[in-house]
C-alpha cells in the first residue's frame, strides 16, 4: 500500500475527501487496479492481485481497460475478483466503468462485498446468484427503464435464484442512463461510521445510516450478457481508507440466536445496531498499566489509584478476551473453509470411486468381448476345417472316378466307323450296279411290234 500522491488522481481524492468528512484518504493497493491509468504496469494480460474469469472465455486485459463482456458474441460472462478481503471497517471504493451496445442490446453490471463472492458468487449475476453474504450493487436496465442503479444485501440465508421477483429485494435505488454515452462513469461506494452511501458522477444515488459492512469481505465485478450483447468496460477499481493500520481480521460477531438446538450467528450486516463488542473496541484500548505496589497505597487517593488500577487490569483482560474471540471467529472460518474444501475432495475422491466402478464395469465388458472375439475365432478354424475336408473329399471323388467316366464316354459316345464305311462302300456298289444294268439295257436291239 502506498499514499495517492499521482497528479492523475488529484480529482478522485479531492471528491473522495468530501465523502469521508474531509479525511486524508490512502491508497489500499492490493485492492486496487487502474490508478495509473494501466491495468498492468508489466503489460501482462492479468489484473495484479484480482483473479479473472468468464464464460466461455476468460475477460480481455487490454492496457487501461478489463473487457468483461465483448461486443459479441452474446450470452458471455465476466468477472473480476479481489484476492485480499477489505479488511478496514471505513472505506471509499471508487469503478469507471462503461457500457456499449446496440439499440436494444441488454446485460447487467454487478459490483459486489462479499464474504466468500469468488466461491460462491463467480461470475453470476444478481439474478442467478444462489446464497450469498454481503452487498450487490447492481447496473442494467430494469423494467425496461432506461438504466438503474440498486441495492441489495443478504446475510447468505436468501437464494436470490429461487425468489420469483428479486426486484423487489433492493433497499435502495435511482435511475442512471448508463449505455452509450462514450465516457467512462464513475460509481462511488462508501462506508463511514455512520452512513453507507453510492455516488454516481458524483451526484448522490441512495444512501443509509442503517447499514454497516462488516470488514473481512471481498469486493468483486461481475458482468453478464444476453442475447444483444452489452459490452462492460472497467477501467479502474480504486480502494481508499483513512487509516493504513487500522486493520481487522475478520468481520465482527453479533448477538447469538437459538435455532433449531444449535447455536447459529447472525447477519453480519448490523443495521444500526450496538458494535461496542467488536475487535474495533477492543483495539482501542489503551496500553496495559503496571500493578501499584500495595505500600504506596497510604491515603485514599492512593487507594483509589490502586482501585482504578484494577478495573484497568480487568479492563485489559476483557479487551484480550475480545480479541481471543474475533480470532477464534476468524479461527473458525478458516476452519469451516477448510472442513468445506476437505468435503470436496471426498466428493471428488467419490466421484473418481464411481467413475473406477464403472472402469470395472468396462473391464468386464471388454472381457466379455474378447471371450466372442475368441469364439468367433475358434468357429472361423472349424468351418474353415469342415470346408476344407469336403473340398479334398470332393477332389478325391472326382479323381477316383473320372477315369472311368472318360473310357465310358469313349465307348459310349465315339461314332461307329464300321457303320459308315459300310453304307458308302454300299452306296458305291449300287451306283456302280445301277450305271452297268443301265448301259447294257441301252446296247440292247430294240424289239419292234
Amino acid at each position: 500500500m502506498r499514499l495517492l500522491s499521482s497528479s492523475a488522481l488529484a480529482f478522485g481524492l479531492a471528491a473522495t475527501a468530501q465523502v469521508a468528512d474531509a479525511q486524508p484518504q490512502f491508497l489500499v493497493s492490493e485492492l486496487s487496479f487502474g490508478y495509473t491509468g494501466r491495468i498492468n504496469d508489466r503489460g501482462e494480460a492479468t489484473v495484479p492481485g484480482f483473479s479473472i474469469q468468464g464464460t466461455p472465455d476468460v475477460p480481455e486485459v487490454l492496457s487501461n481497460k478489463l473487457i468483461l463482456t465483448p461486443p459479441a458474441p452474446g450470452n458471455t460472462r465476466g468477472a473480476v475478483w479481489a484476492d485480499q478481503p477489505n479488511k478496514y471497517s471505513k472505506w471509499v471504493a471508487d469503478v469507471d466503468f462503461r457500457a456499449n451496445g446496440p439499440e436494444r442490446g441488454s446485460g447487467n453490471l454487478n459490483i459486489w462485498l462479499a464474504r466468500r463472492g469468488n466461491q460462491e458468487i463467480g461470475s453470476s449475476s444478481i439474478y442467478t446468484v444462489n446464497r450469498f453474504d454481503g452487498l450487490a450493487l447492481v447496473i442494467d436496465q430494469q423494467g425496461g427503464s432506461g438504466g438503474m442503479i440498486r441495492g441489495f444485501l443478504n446475510d447468505g440465508t436468501v437464494d436470490f435464484k429461487t425468489q420469483q421477483s428479486v426486484d423487489s429485494l433492493a433497499f435502495g435505488h435511482c435511475n442512471y442512463a448508463y449505455r452509450n454515452l462514450g465516457r467512462p462513469s464513475q460509481i462511488k461506494l462508501s462506508q463511514t461510521a455512520t452512513v453507507f452511501k453510492v455516488e454516481i458522477d458524483s451526484r448522490l444515488c441512495f444512501e443509509s445510516d442503517k447499514i454497516t459492512l462488516p470488514p473481512g469481505y471481498h469486493f468483486g465485478i461481475t458482468a453478464a450478457a444476453a442475447d444483444n450483447p452489452d459490452s462492460f468496460e472497467i477501467f479502474k477499481m480504486v480502494t481508499m481508507t483513512e487509516n493504513l493500520d487500522a486493520k481487522q481480521d475478520g468481520p465482527p460477531q453479533t448477538q447469538q440466536q437459538q435455532q433449531s438446538g444449535q447455536d447459529q450467528a447472525q447477519a453480519q450486516f448490523s443495521y444500526g445496531g450496538n458494535t461496542q463488542n467488536s475487535p474495533r473496541a477492543a483495539d482501542n484500548v489503551d496500553d496495559e498499566i503496571p500493578d501499584m505496589s500495595p505500600d504506596s497505597i497510604t491515603s485514599s487517593k492512593s487507594q483509589f489509584a490502586d482501585l482504578h488500577n484494577r478495573l484497568q487490569s480487568v479492563n485489559h483482560h476483557l479487551s484480550t478476551i475480545f480479541r481471543q474471540v474475533a480470532s477464534a471467529n476468524s479461527l473458525g472460518e478458516k476452519r469451516h473453509d477448510e472442513t468445506a474444501k476437505t468435503v470436496d475432495e471426498i466428493k471428488q475422491l467419490l466421484s473418481r470411486l464411481d467413475r473406477l466402478d464403472k472402469l470395472d464395469k468396462l473391464d468386464s465388458l471388454q472381457k466379455d468381448i474378447t471371450n466372442l472375439q475368441r469364439d468367433l475365432k475358434d468357429m472361423k478354424r472349424d468351418v474353415n476345417n469342415k470346408v476344407r475336408d469336403s473340398e479334398n473329399a470332393l477332389k478325391n471323388f472326382l479323381g477316383s472316378n473320372h477315369g472311368t467316366m472318360l473310357e465310358h464316354v469313349a465307348v459310349s459316345a465315339s461314332p461307329r466307323l464300321g457303320r459308315i464305311i459300310f453304307v458308302i462302300i454300299g452306296s458305291q456298289i449300287v451306283l456302280v450296279a445301277g450305271y452297268v444294268y443301265y448301259e447294257r439295257k441301252k446296247t440292247l436291239p430294240k424289239k419292234y411290234l
